[in-house]
């Protein structure tokens, strides 16, 4: 739990499902989108640099290799009604190496977005419900 007598663990910032595919779609979606046969194997399927994704993010690359793989992988990879497994990340295709599924991706990001901003807009309301319980308060308390 500690490092040396310090809370190091408890304060060591993890990033996000959002800020690791964020930084994906960002470094990658032009390489994506200029695809051209021969290339790569699949348009669909883009090798990434899981290191250096992870050096931007300030933490150890087995880090977000463990959440493309063994947890976002597992999350939102499926098999067609045919039996064929869409795999959100795999560890390679060909001569490429760690590859993801990127229209599955940014439709999970555009997921991950769709949340985070309902989850700011209903904290935002709560703050501002409060803020107005504790104007109307003291009135109350200033009249009273």
């Amino acid at each position: 739990m500690t490092k040396n007598g310090n809370w190091l663990y408890l304060t060591m910032k993890i990033p996000t499902d959002l800020q690791i595919l964020s930084e994906i779609y960002e470094r990658y979606y032009d390489e994506f989108r200029s695809f051209e046969k021969g290339a790569r194997r699949s348009k669909v399927h883009v090798s990434i640099n899981v290191k250096e994704i992870a050096d931007k993010l300030g933490v150890d690359e087995d880090i977000v290799f463990g959440r493309l793989y063994y947890h976002l992988n597992q999350k939102y990879g499926y098999k067609q009604d045919d039996g064929v497994r869409v795999d959100f990340f795999l560890l390679g295709m060909g001569n490429e190496r760690h590859c993801v599924q990127f229209p599955l991706m940014a439709s999970v990001l555009a997921d991950l977005k769709k949340e985070n901003r309902k989850y700011k807009i209903a904290t935002t309301m709560a703050v501002v419900s409060l803020m107005i319980s504790l104007i109307s308060l003291t009135i109350s308390i200033l009249r009273g």
